[in-house]
């Protein structure tokens, strides 16, 4: 199936973006695990939606403690309830959307070998959130993660490879055109002695085309290909999207 815009009408309003993500994440992750990756690796979509950060502390009967005095127990000092005074600076924040698929090692605990990032609307849509981004990949590829990133954004423009070459300080022939807002970049940090290198490859992406096949990085020993065209059709066949592209095109 060729790439469809996401991000415009009919498909922005009969298939929501974030419901198409976090069913690509799935087919990604899915596919991994299934067909391509080594023993002892395992791919798990993480997806973040929504402008609010949220950490719940759940509280739950214990049906082990203690009887009261009145109950022939034992009494108990009752736990102090502390109040932190109020933080004497805030500060305004921005958490965009996040959706990723980690390859974790699970050798000897569970590693973060790779990861491949979809870029949202909210990645894109102001400097902050670009910046935010490319620092984001910046520190994968300092811990030695092979990325991917898969930007099919049409409702916003700006390329994030070139945000992350700004933040290297890298040469023009490093950078892709302004005008390709579209794209998929494929990143696998290397470390030789004191050398340090990151081996890119990056492929314009067009509306009505099929995705490529990528390499993907598990760290400095493996490298797997990584079909980004299969889990895109598996995706659409999951939220029935050929239905809604048949429909406007009659």
């Amino acid at each position: 199936m060729p790439l469809l815009d996401h991000f415009h009408p009919p498909l922005s309003e009969r298939r929501p973006w974030e419901s198409f993500y976090t069913t690509w994440a799935s087919a990604l992750a899915d596919a991994l695990n299934q067909d391509i990756l080594p023993p002892g690796y395992i791919a798990l979509e993480q997806v973040h939606l929504g402008a609010a950060l949220e950490i719940d502390v759940a509280t739950f009967p214990d049906s082990t403690a203690s009887p009261s005095p009145g109950q022939g127990g034992t009494a108990t000092v009752p736990r102090t309830v502390w109040t932190p005074a109020t933080a004497p600076l805030v500060f305004p924040a921005v958490f965009p959307p996040s959706v990723t698929v980690e390859i974790l090692s699970t050798e000897g605990g569970r590693t973060l070998v790779a990861a491949i990032e979809l870029v949202s609307p909210g990645n894109k849509d102001r400097p902050t959130k670009r910046r935010l981004f490319a620092a984001k990949c910046a520190t994968y590829l300092s811990r030695g993660v092979g990325l991917v990133v898969l930007d099919v954004v049409t409702s916003r423009q700006g390329n994030l490879h070139n945000e992350l070459a700004d933040l290297f300080q890298l040469d023009a022939v490093l950078r892709m055109p302004v005008a390709e807002s579209l794209y998929t970049a494929a990143y696998r940090p290397l470390r030789t002695g004191d050398t340090e290198k990151v081996e890119t490859g990056l492929t314009p992406l067009t509306i009505g085309q099929p995705l490529p096949k990528v390499p993907l990085s598990l760290g400095v020993e493996w490298c797997v290909p990584l079909d980004l065209e299969e889990s895109y059709c598996e995706a659409c066949r999951r939220r029935q999207v050929d239905e809604v592209a048949t429909r406007a095109v009659g």
